[in-house]
Protein backbone atom coordinates (compact mmCIF):
# COMPACT_ATOMS: atom_id res chain seq x y z
CA UNK A 1 0.00 0.00 0.00
CA UNK A 2 1.67 3.27 -0.68
CA UNK A 3 1.81 5.85 1.84
CA UNK A 4 0.25 8.86 2.14
CA UNK A 5 1.70 12.14 1.17
CA UNK A 6 1.80 13.27 5.13
CA UNK A 7 4.14 10.50 5.74
CA UNK A 8 6.71 10.63 2.53
CA UNK A 9 9.88 11.80 3.53
CA UNK A 10 8.80 15.28 0.92
CA UNK A 11 7.03 15.85 4.73
CA UNK A 12 9.06 13.86 7.09
CA UNK A 13 10.51 16.67 9.26
CA UNK A 14 6.64 18.28 9.77
CA UNK A 15 5.46 14.86 9.86
CA UNK A 16 8.26 13.60 12.64
CA UNK A 17 6.93 16.90 14.60
CA UNK A 18 3.39 15.62 14.32
CA UNK A 19 4.23 12.36 15.79
CA UNK A 20 6.33 13.60 18.34
CA UNK A 21 3.93 16.45 19.49
CA UNK A 22 1.33 13.63 19.53
CA UNK A 23 3.31 11.34 21.76
CA UNK A 24 4.06 14.19 24.17
CA UNK A 25 0.39 14.75 24.50
CA UNK A 26 -0.27 10.91 24.80
CA UNK A 27 2.05 10.79 27.62
CA UNK A 28 0.41 14.03 28.96
CA UNK A 29 -3.05 12.38 28.87
CA UNK A 30 -2.65 9.08 29.66
CA UNK A 31 0.80 8.72 31.07
CA UNK A 32 1.17 5.70 29.37
CA UNK A 33 4.85 5.75 28.69
CA UNK A 34 6.95 3.66 30.57
CA UNK A 35 7.04 3.53 34.06
CA UNK A 36 3.45 5.64 33.92
CA UNK A 37 0.49 4.21 35.43
CA UNK A 38 -2.35 2.90 32.62
CA UNK A 39 -5.78 4.58 31.73
CA UNK A 40 -8.53 4.35 33.81
CA UNK A 41 -10.91 1.99 31.52
CA UNK A 42 -13.46 5.06 30.68
CA UNK A 43 -10.68 7.21 29.88
CA UNK A 44 -8.68 4.88 28.09
CA UNK A 45 -12.22 4.16 25.75
CA UNK A 46 -12.41 8.47 25.41
CA UNK A 47 -8.66 8.70 24.68
CA UNK A 48 -7.91 5.82 22.35
CA UNK A 49 -10.75 6.78 19.74
CA UNK A 50 -8.51 9.24 18.82
CA UNK A 51 -5.03 6.98 18.70
CA UNK A 52 -3.92 5.38 15.32
CA UNK A 53 -0.40 4.56 14.67
CA UNK A 54 1.35 7.69 14.51
CA UNK A 55 0.86 7.70 17.80
CA UNK A 56 3.24 4.95 18.52
CA UNK A 57 5.75 6.04 16.46
CA UNK A 58 8.18 7.93 18.72
CA UNK A 59 8.57 6.79 22.26
CA UNK A 60 10.63 7.91 25.50
CA UNK A 61 12.78 5.80 27.13
CA UNK A 62 16.22 3.61 26.45
CA UNK A 63 14.51 0.03 25.36
CA UNK A 64 13.48 -0.31 22.26
CA UNK A 65 10.72 -2.02 23.61
CA UNK A 66 9.45 0.65 25.78
CA UNK A 67 6.62 1.45 22.97
CA UNK A 68 5.30 -1.64 22.73
CA UNK A 69 3.15 -1.55 26.02
CA UNK A 70 1.09 1.28 25.26
CA UNK A 71 0.83 0.16 21.70
CA UNK A 72 -0.46 -2.93 23.24
CA UNK A 73 -3.06 -1.50 25.17
CA UNK A 74 -4.31 0.50 22.40
CA UNK A 75 -4.36 -2.24 19.85
CA UNK A 76 -6.04 -4.44 22.42
CA UNK A 77 -8.60 -1.86 22.20
CA UNK A 78 -8.50 -1.23 18.71
CA UNK A 79 -8.66 -4.55 17.01
CA UNK A 80 -12.20 -4.84 18.19
CA UNK A 81 -13.51 -1.35 17.50
CA UNK A 82 -12.63 -1.95 13.98
CA UNK A 83 -9.07 -3.02 12.68
CA UNK A 84 -10.05 -6.74 13.40
CA UNK A 85 -11.18 -6.05 9.52
CA UNK A 86 -7.42 -5.97 8.15
CA UNK A 87 -6.15 -9.16 7.24
CA UNK A 88 -9.37 -11.26 7.63
CA UNK A 89 -8.67 -14.66 6.65
CA UNK A 90 -10.54 -15.55 2.96
CA UNK A 91 -11.47 -19.11 2.60
CA UNK A 92 -11.98 -19.79 -1.04
CA UNK A 93 -10.12 -18.65 -4.30
CA UNK A 94 -10.39 -14.77 -4.38
CA UNK A 95 -13.04 -14.91 -7.41
CA UNK A 96 -16.19 -12.81 -7.82
CA UNK A 97 -17.77 -14.43 -4.54
CA UNK A 98 -15.68 -15.36 -1.91
CA UNK A 99 -16.05 -16.75 1.80
CA UNK A 100 -14.49 -14.77 4.75
CA UNK A 101 -13.96 -15.86 7.92
CA UNK A 102 -15.21 -12.65 9.84
CA UNK A 103 -12.34 -12.16 12.94
CA UNK A 104 -14.51 -10.67 15.26
CA UNK A 105 -17.77 -12.68 15.39
CA UNK A 106 -15.80 -16.37 14.25
CA UNK A 107 -18.32 -16.58 12.17
CA UNK A 108 -17.85 -17.84 8.18
CA UNK A 109 -19.44 -15.20 6.05
CA UNK A 110 -20.13 -16.72 2.65
CA UNK A 111 -20.81 -15.83 -0.99
CA UNK A 112 -19.71 -12.17 -0.70
CA UNK A 113 -19.49 -10.07 -3.75
CA UNK A 114 -16.08 -9.80 -4.24
CA UNK A 115 -14.56 -6.15 -5.10
CA UNK A 116 -11.50 -6.05 -3.20
CA UNK A 117 -9.11 -8.66 -4.86
CA UNK A 118 -6.07 -7.72 -7.65
CA UNK A 119 -7.47 -10.47 -9.51
CA UNK A 120 -8.19 -8.08 -12.97
CA UNK A 121 -8.83 -10.58 -15.21
CA UNK A 122 -9.68 -13.51 -13.01
CA UNK A 123 -6.20 -15.23 -14.34
CA UNK A 124 -5.25 -16.69 -10.60
CA UNK A 125 -7.86 -19.38 -10.65
CA UNK A 126 -8.33 -20.41 -14.12
CA UNK A 127 -7.78 -23.95 -14.67
CA UNK A 128 -5.69 -24.12 -17.34
CA UNK A 129 -3.33 -21.87 -15.21
CA UNK A 130 -3.51 -24.38 -11.95
CA UNK A 131 -2.99 -27.22 -14.20
CA UNK A 132 0.17 -26.11 -15.31
CA UNK A 133 2.02 -24.77 -12.06
CA UNK A 134 0.37 -28.29 -10.57
CA UNK A 135 3.03 -29.93 -13.29
CA UNK A 136 5.50 -27.57 -12.07
CA UNK A 137 4.95 -28.12 -8.36
CA UNK A 138 5.41 -31.86 -9.11
CA UNK A 139 8.66 -31.60 -10.93
CA UNK A 140 10.48 -28.81 -9.32
CA UNK A 141 9.21 -29.09 -5.98
CA UNK A 142 7.48 -26.34 -3.61
CA UNK A 143 9.96 -23.33 -3.54
CA UNK A 144 13.07 -22.18 -5.67
CA UNK A 145 15.40 -23.08 -2.48
CA UNK A 146 18.51 -20.73 -3.49
CA UNK A 147 19.22 -17.12 -4.53
CA UNK A 148 18.76 -16.23 -8.38
CA UNK A 149 22.27 -15.84 -8.88
CA UNK A 150 22.95 -18.89 -7.25
CA UNK A 151 21.00 -22.13 -6.51
CA UNK A 152 17.49 -20.20 -7.57
CA UNK A 153 17.43 -19.92 -10.87
CA UNK A 154 15.45 -22.61 -13.32
CA UNK A 155 14.67 -22.89 -16.52
CA UNK A 156 10.79 -21.49 -16.41
CA UNK A 157 12.59 -18.15 -14.87
CA UNK A 158 14.71 -18.03 -18.08
CA UNK A 159 11.43 -18.73 -20.23
CA UNK A 160 9.40 -16.17 -18.21
CA UNK A 161 11.96 -13.30 -17.99
CA UNK A 162 12.41 -14.16 -21.97
CA UNK A 163 8.88 -13.62 -23.02
CA UNK A 164 8.15 -11.17 -20.67
CA UNK A 165 10.76 -8.80 -22.82
CA UNK A 166 9.10 -9.87 -25.42
CA UNK A 167 5.89 -8.86 -24.78
CA UNK A 168 7.19 -5.67 -23.29
CA UNK A 169 8.95 -4.90 -26.69
CA UNK A 170 12.09 -4.44 -24.18
CA UNK A 171 15.96 -5.66 -24.77
CA UNK A 172 15.60 -7.32 -21.08
CA UNK A 173 13.85 -8.10 -17.95
CA UNK A 174 15.23 -9.05 -14.59
CA UNK A 175 12.79 -10.78 -12.41
CA UNK A 176 12.08 -10.13 -8.60
CA UNK A 177 9.99 -12.29 -5.91
CA UNK A 178 7.87 -9.46 -5.02
CA UNK A 179 7.05 -6.41 -6.52
CA UNK A 180 7.89 -4.40 -3.60
CA UNK A 181 11.38 -5.91 -3.68
CA UNK A 182 11.22 -4.69 -7.59
CA UNK A 183 11.07 -1.09 -6.49
CA UNK A 184 13.23 -1.04 -3.92
CA UNK A 185 16.19 -3.38 -5.39
CA UNK A 186 16.58 -0.83 -9.11
CA UNK A 187 16.13 2.44 -6.92
CA UNK A 188 18.78 2.07 -4.30
CA UNK A 189 20.73 -0.37 -7.00
CA UNK A 190 20.96 2.46 -9.21
CA UNK A 191 20.59 5.87 -7.74
CA UNK A 192 23.97 6.94 -4.85
CA UNK A 193 23.82 9.58 -2.63
CA UNK A 194 24.02 12.93 -3.90
CA UNK A 195 21.40 12.48 -6.66
CA UNK A 196 17.76 13.34 -6.85
CA UNK A 197 15.28 10.97 -7.26
CA UNK A 198 11.72 13.35 -8.01
CA UNK A 199 8.42 10.84 -6.93
CA UNK A 200 4.75 11.66 -7.95
CA UNK A 201 3.49 12.70 -4.09
CA UNK A 202 1.56 9.46 -4.03
CA UNK A 203 4.01 6.99 -4.89
CA UNK A 204 4.00 3.96 -4.11
CA UNK A 205 5.75 2.73 -0.11
CA UNK A 206 7.86 0.92 -2.25
CA UNK A 207 9.54 3.86 -3.94
CA UNK A 208 9.56 5.84 -0.99
CA UNK A 209 11.77 2.65 0.51
CA UNK A 210 13.97 2.52 -2.49
CA UNK A 211 14.78 5.97 -2.24
CA UNK A 212 15.40 5.70 1.28
CA UNK A 213 17.83 2.87 1.23
CA UNK A 214 19.47 4.65 -1.99
CA UNK A 215 20.28 8.00 -0.20
CA UNK A 216 19.66 10.16 -3.17
CA UNK A 217 18.22 12.88 -2.30
CA UNK A 218 14.26 12.41 -2.21
CA UNK A 219 11.75 15.30 -3.68
CA UNK A 220 8.31 15.09 -4.16
CA UNK A 221 6.37 16.75 -6.92
CA UNK A 222 2.77 17.65 -6.88
CA UNK A 223 0.27 14.60 -8.06
CA UNK A 224 0.45 14.87 -11.51
CA UNK A 225 1.40 17.95 -11.75
CA UNK A 226 4.32 18.75 -14.53
CA UNK A 227 4.77 22.54 -13.49
CA UNK A 228 5.52 21.66 -10.23
CA UNK A 229 8.27 18.73 -11.26
CA UNK A 230 9.37 21.38 -13.83
CA UNK A 231 9.93 23.79 -10.88
CA UNK A 232 11.64 21.61 -8.56
CA UNK A 233 14.27 19.51 -11.46
CA UNK A 234 15.60 22.57 -12.55
CA UNK A 235 16.85 23.20 -9.35
CA UNK A 236 19.45 20.25 -9.88
CA UNK A 237 22.27 19.91 -11.56
CA UNK A 238 23.42 16.13 -11.41
CA UNK A 239 21.82 12.75 -11.47
CA UNK A 240 17.67 12.61 -11.76
CA UNK A 241 15.30 10.45 -11.91
CA UNK A 242 11.43 10.58 -12.28
CA UNK A 243 9.23 8.06 -10.99
CA UNK A 244 5.58 7.73 -11.25
CA UNK A 245 2.91 5.07 -12.00
CA UNK A 246 0.85 4.22 -14.47
CA UNK A 247 -2.54 3.79 -12.44
CA UNK A 248 -2.48 4.97 -8.71
CA UNK A 249 -3.21 2.33 -6.45
CA UNK A 250 -5.60 4.19 -4.37
CA UNK A 251 -7.00 6.59 -6.56
CA UNK A 252 -7.18 4.54 -9.87
CA UNK A 253 -6.40 7.65 -11.36
CA UNK A 254 -3.87 7.80 -14.99
CA UNK A 255 -0.63 9.39 -14.79
CA UNK A 256 -0.20 12.46 -16.62
CA UNK A 257 2.32 10.58 -18.86
CA UNK A 258 2.76 13.05 -22.05
CA UNK A 259 3.31 16.36 -19.79
CA UNK A 260 5.88 14.60 -17.34
CA UNK A 261 8.08 12.72 -19.88
CA UNK A 262 8.59 16.26 -21.51
CA UNK A 263 9.28 18.00 -18.58
CA UNK A 264 11.85 15.01 -17.84
CA UNK A 265 13.36 14.88 -21.13
CA UNK A 266 13.84 18.75 -21.32
CA UNK A 267 15.78 18.37 -17.99
CA UNK A 268 17.50 15.19 -18.90
CA UNK A 269 16.33 13.20 -16.05
CA UNK A 270 15.52 9.43 -16.34
CA UNK A 271 11.88 8.15 -16.49
CA UNK A 272 10.62 5.45 -14.29
CA UNK A 273 7.24 4.42 -14.64
CA UNK A 274 5.53 1.48 -11.82
CA UNK A 275 2.55 -0.09 -13.79
CA UNK A 276 1.45 -2.62 -10.58
CA UNK A 277 -1.94 -1.68 -11.68
CA UNK A 278 -1.86 -1.37 -15.65
CA UNK A 279 0.61 -3.88 -17.28
CA UNK A 280 -1.10 -6.27 -19.07
CA UNK A 281 -4.40 -4.04 -18.90
CA UNK A 282 -4.07 -0.71 -20.84
CA UNK A 283 -2.70 0.01 -24.16
CA UNK A 284 -3.25 -1.23 -27.42
CA UNK A 285 -1.20 -4.92 -26.42
CA UNK A 286 -1.52 -4.59 -22.85
CA UNK A 287 1.68 -3.28 -21.93
CA UNK A 288 0.40 -0.86 -19.83
CA UNK A 289 -0.35 3.18 -19.53
CA UNK A 290 3.02 4.25 -21.37
CA UNK A 291 1.84 2.12 -24.72
CA UNK A 292 -1.72 3.50 -23.71
CA UNK A 293 -0.48 6.94 -24.82
CA UNK A 294 2.38 5.86 -27.02
CA UNK A 295 4.92 6.81 -24.76
CA UNK A 296 6.64 3.55 -24.27
CA UNK A 297 9.66 4.05 -26.05
CA UNK A 298 10.08 7.26 -24.23
CA UNK A 299 10.11 5.45 -20.95
CA UNK A 300 13.69 4.30 -19.69
CA UNK A 301 12.83 2.24 -16.94
CA UNK A 302 9.62 -0.01 -16.19
CA UNK A 303 8.54 -1.44 -13.37
CA UNK A 304 5.61 -4.48 -13.18
CA UNK A 305 3.58 -6.97 -11.42
CA UNK A 306 2.66 -10.62 -11.47
CA UNK A 307 0.36 -10.34 -8.77
CA UNK A 308 -2.70 -8.29 -9.68
CA UNK A 309 -3.02 -8.94 -13.55
CA UNK A 310 -1.12 -12.45 -13.54
CA UNK A 311 -2.87 -13.88 -10.28
CA UNK A 312 0.56 -15.11 -9.38
CA UNK A 313 3.43 -13.34 -7.33
CA UNK A 314 6.27 -11.54 -8.08
CA UNK A 315 7.47 -8.47 -9.86
CA UNK A 316 10.03 -7.35 -12.88
CA UNK A 317 12.07 -4.43 -14.37
CA UNK A 318 12.12 -4.20 -18.07
CA UNK A 319 14.31 -1.89 -20.24
CA UNK A 320 17.66 -2.12 -21.89
CA UNK A 321 20.11 -4.58 -21.69
CA UNK A 322 22.80 -2.43 -19.81
CA UNK A 323 20.68 -1.43 -16.98
CA UNK A 324 19.21 -5.33 -16.56
CA UNK A 325 23.16 -6.10 -16.40
CA UNK A 326 23.94 -3.36 -14.00
CA UNK A 327 21.07 -4.42 -11.51
CA UNK A 328 22.14 -8.19 -11.80
CA UNK A 329 25.23 -7.03 -9.70
CA UNK A 330 23.68 -4.17 -7.74
CA UNK A 331 20.01 -5.00 -7.03
CA UNK A 332 20.64 -6.30 -3.28
CA UNK A 333 17.02 -7.24 -2.83
CA UNK A 334 16.75 -9.61 -5.73
CA UNK A 335 20.41 -11.18 -4.91
CA UNK A 336 19.73 -11.66 -1.10
CA UNK A 337 16.51 -12.73 -1.57
CA UNK A 338 15.03 -16.63 -2.26
CA UNK A 339 14.00 -16.78 -6.39
CA UNK A 340 10.28 -16.82 -7.27
CA UNK A 341 8.75 -20.51 -6.67
CA UNK A 342 9.01 -22.44 -10.20
CA UNK A 343 5.21 -23.33 -10.41
CA UNK A 344 4.60 -19.49 -10.37
CA UNK A 345 6.27 -19.11 -12.81
CA UNK A 346 5.35 -21.88 -14.81
CA UNK A 347 1.73 -20.76 -13.92
CA UNK A 348 2.76 -16.96 -14.96
CA UNK A 349 3.86 -18.04 -18.31
CA UNK A 350 0.37 -19.67 -18.85
CA UNK A 351 -1.23 -16.33 -17.78
CA UNK A 352 0.23 -14.44 -19.91
CA UNK A 353 -0.43 -16.71 -23.18
CA UNK A 354 -3.54 -15.95 -21.94
CA UNK A 355 -3.60 -11.98 -21.94
CA UNK A 356 -1.75 -12.40 -25.62
CA UNK A 357 -4.15 -14.88 -27.44
CA UNK A 358 -7.73 -13.30 -24.80
CA UNK A 359 -7.87 -9.37 -25.65
CA UNK A 360 -11.45 -9.59 -25.24
CA UNK A 361 -10.94 -10.02 -21.11
CA UNK A 362 -9.22 -6.49 -21.17
CA UNK A 363 -12.34 -5.20 -23.05
CA UNK A 364 -14.86 -7.10 -20.84
CA UNK A 365 -12.76 -5.65 -17.86
CA UNK A 366 -12.74 -1.77 -19.42
CA UNK A 367 -16.66 -2.63 -20.04
CA UNK A 368 -17.26 -3.45 -16.46
CA UNK A 369 -15.41 -0.43 -15.35
CA UNK A 370 -17.49 2.35 -17.39
CA UNK A 371 -20.51 0.46 -15.47
CA UNK A 372 -19.66 0.56 -12.18
CA UNK A 373 -18.53 4.30 -12.62
CA UNK A 374 -21.57 6.01 -14.72
CA UNK A 375 -23.48 3.72 -11.49
CA UNK A 376 -21.82 5.19 -8.88
CA UNK A 377 -21.20 8.74 -10.03
CA UNK A 378 -24.89 8.99 -10.93
CA UNK A 379 -25.95 7.68 -7.40
CA UNK A 380 -23.81 10.92 -6.31
CA UNK A 381 -21.06 8.53 -5.24
CA UNK A 382 -17.47 10.15 -4.63
CA UNK A 383 -15.01 8.07 -6.50
CA UNK A 384 -12.82 11.22 -7.33
CA UNK A 385 -10.85 11.02 -10.65
CA UNK A 386 -10.79 7.11 -11.10
CA UNK A 387 -10.12 6.36 -15.18
CA UNK A 388 -8.99 2.46 -14.10
CA UNK A 389 -10.38 -0.84 -12.83
CA UNK A 390 -9.58 0.89 -9.63
CA UNK A 391 -12.37 2.78 -7.84
CA UNK A 392 -11.89 4.63 -4.73
CA UNK A 393 -15.07 5.47 -2.21
CA UNK A 394 -14.54 8.40 -0.65
CA UNK A 395 -15.47 8.02 3.19
CA UNK A 396 -12.97 10.72 4.19
CA UNK A 397 -13.61 9.91 7.72
CA UNK A 398 -11.36 7.74 9.93
CA UNK A 399 -13.71 7.03 13.15
CA UNK A 400 -16.93 5.67 10.40
CA UNK A 401 -15.09 3.77 8.06
CA UNK A 402 -14.91 0.73 10.06
CA UNK A 403 -18.56 0.63 10.76
CA UNK A 404 -19.36 1.21 7.04
CA UNK A 405 -17.21 -1.77 5.93
CA UNK A 406 -18.75 -3.74 8.35
CA UNK A 407 -21.80 -3.01 7.49
CA UNK A 408 -20.82 -3.89 3.67
CA UNK A 409 -19.29 -7.29 4.58
CA UNK A 410 -22.47 -7.95 6.72
CA UNK A 411 -24.72 -6.80 3.68
CA UNK A 412 -22.85 -9.17 1.37
CA UNK A 413 -19.95 -7.29 0.11
CA UNK A 414 -16.27 -7.90 0.36
CA UNK A 415 -14.83 -4.61 0.57
CA UNK A 416 -11.68 -3.62 3.10
CA UNK A 417 -11.55 -0.45 4.82
CA UNK A 418 -8.44 2.18 3.66
CA UNK A 419 -6.81 4.79 6.26
CA UNK A 420 -4.18 6.27 7.34
CA UNK A 421 -1.03 5.65 6.97
CA UNK A 422 -1.86 4.09 3.51
CA UNK A 423 -3.87 6.93 3.01
CA UNK A 424 -3.61 10.63 4.09
CA UNK A 425 -5.49 11.24 7.47
CA UNK A 426 -9.08 11.97 6.51
CA UNK A 427 -8.98 10.71 3.64
CA UNK A 428 -10.43 7.18 4.50
CA UNK A 429 -12.03 5.32 1.69
CA UNK A 430 -12.89 1.92 0.50
CA UNK A 431 -11.27 0.64 -2.64
CA UNK A 432 -12.95 -1.60 -5.32
CA UNK A 433 -11.21 -3.52 -7.99
CA UNK A 434 -13.09 -4.78 -10.63
CA UNK A 435 -12.18 -7.86 -12.93
CA UNK A 436 -12.93 -8.92 -16.10
CA UNK A 437 -14.59 -12.53 -14.82
CA UNK A 438 -17.29 -9.89 -12.75
CA UNK A 439 -20.97 -10.62 -14.40
CA UNK A 440 -23.48 -7.64 -14.32
CA UNK A 441 -25.86 -9.23 -12.18
CA UNK A 442 -22.77 -9.29 -9.19
CA UNK A 443 -21.99 -5.36 -10.24
CA UNK A 444 -25.05 -4.29 -10.28
CA UNK A 445 -26.11 -6.11 -6.89
CA UNK A 446 -22.79 -4.76 -5.48
CA UNK A 447 -23.23 -1.32 -5.98
CA UNK A 448 -27.01 -1.56 -4.99
CA UNK A 449 -25.35 -2.74 -1.60
CA UNK A 450 -22.67 0.18 -1.68
CA UNK A 451 -25.30 2.65 -2.94
CA UNK A 452 -27.80 1.30 0.46
CA UNK A 453 -24.87 1.47 2.96
CA UNK A 454 -23.63 4.83 1.96
CA UNK A 455 -26.99 6.31 1.75
CA UNK A 456 -27.76 5.17 5.35
CA UNK A 457 -24.68 7.04 6.37
CA UNK A 458 -25.56 10.22 4.70
CA UNK A 459 -22.15 9.73 2.04
CA UNK A 460 -24.51 10.29 -1.13
CA UNK A 461 -28.09 11.60 -1.65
Amino acid sequence: MKPSPDSTPASMKSNRRSQIDAARQQEALDETGPGGPALEPASREQDFQDYDYSNFYFGVGHDAFDMLTPFDDWWQWARPEGYYLFGQPMESAPGTRVDVRETKGHKVLKGLINLASYNYLGLSYRQEVIDVATEALQRYGLGASGSPILSGFFDLHEKLRLELARFKGKEDVLLFPTGYSANLGLISGLMRPGDLVLADQYAHASIVDGIILSKAKPLFFRHNDANDLERKLKRFDGKKLVVVEGVYSMDGDLANLPDIVEVSKRYNARILIDEAHSSFLFGENGRGVAEHFGLDDEVDIHVGTFSKTLGGVGGFVAGSSKLINYLRGFARSRVFSCAMPPAIAAGLLRSLQIVEDEPELRTKLHDNVAFMQTRLRDAGVDIGDSASQVIPVFVRDDKRIFSIVEQLNHEGVYLNPVRYPAVGKHRSRVRISLSAAHQRPDLEEGADILIRVLRRNGLCP
